[in-house]
């Protein structure tokens, strides 16, 4: 008679056990879930101070599509605008309305391309629209506008022209608060896949890049200049001390990994 109950003993045994091993795996993934959250916690930069796009824009926005979102941000491209450089700051909002109008107008784009704007003063503003604490798909870098943010410099900064600190400052700012949403070292290098063949990579090339890009990284351009592109070491070893990196730390390469290409064409403008 107990040899008859053995199978029924075995399975109930054996039951036990896998509701056991099933209850410690998901114990276990939930704690390593639980630790990345908080080391990604413990490099998140506060957001700096940024004026809405409604300082620049007021109410004569164009009639455009929703924005679009990807899930997180792991790279940031830096630029320049190639506009004047010798502006009165209180002139910004005017400068980058006249951006706004030359990109929506003559070249009939849905908005603009960058997410953020920073005046030679250091002030932030607000571009392209979608809230600045999401992560709003830009259009900035052919390619490779998702899962990136681009980041404007108002002015030329070619080889010989001074970058103001009080601008490196604020790129970095930016930087190492949109970067430390994802947990990105802005010191280290990212894969992004290009969505378009006119990147300097084929559409599905898996490129590894700086976490902190210039343009010109990720297409065939002279943008942000060369004088803001010797600048971009400075701003990556900044943004990680803001996110309260220690400098001397050895940097992992290919530490995050975006891989998105949905064929989707509408954000694939590209700026000087």
């Amino acid at each position: 008679m107990s040899l008859g109950c053995l199978p029924g003993v075995a399975a109930a045994v054996a039951l036990v056990l896998c509701a056991y091993g099933v209850e410690h795996a998901a114990e276990d993934a939930a704690a390593l879930s639980a630790s990345a959250a908080r080391a990604a916690a413990l490099h998140q930069a506060p957001r700096p101070a940024v004026v809405p796009r409604s300082a620049w824009l007021g109410d004569t926005a164009r009639e455009q599509p929703p924005p679009r979102y990807d899930d997180e941000v792991v790279a940031v491209f830096v630029h320049h605008t190639d506009s004047p450089n010798g502006y009165d700051c209180a002139d910004a909002p005017g400068i980058i309305r006249s951006l706004y109008d030359g990109q929506t107008g003559a070249r009939d784009w849905d908005d603009l391309g960058y997410n953020f704007v920073v005046d030679r003063c250091g002030t932030v503003y607000e571009g392209r629209a979608g809230g600045t604490d999401r992560p709003v798909t830009g259009a900035h870098t052919q390619g490779f506008n998702h899962r990136t943010t681009g980041i404007a410099a108002l002015g030329t900064f070619t080889e010989g022209v001074e970058v103001p600190p009080e601008m490196l400052r604020a790129i970095a700012a930016v930087a190492a608060w949109k970067l430390g949403t994802s947990g990105t070292d802005p010191r280290a290098d990212v894969r992004l896949v290009s969505s378009n063949g006119g990147s300097r990579y084929a559409a599905g090339t898996t490129a590894t890049l700086p976490a902190v890009a210039g343009h010109s990284d990720g297409y065939m351009t002279d943008c942000p200049g060369a004088a803001l592109k010797a600048r971009l070491p400075e701003i990556r070893t900044l943004a990680a001390r803001l996110q309260g990196r220690a400098t001397e730390d050895t940097v992992p390469d290919d530490t995050q990994t975006a891989v998105r290409n949905d064929n989707d064409t509408r954000n694939e403008e590209q700026v000087p």
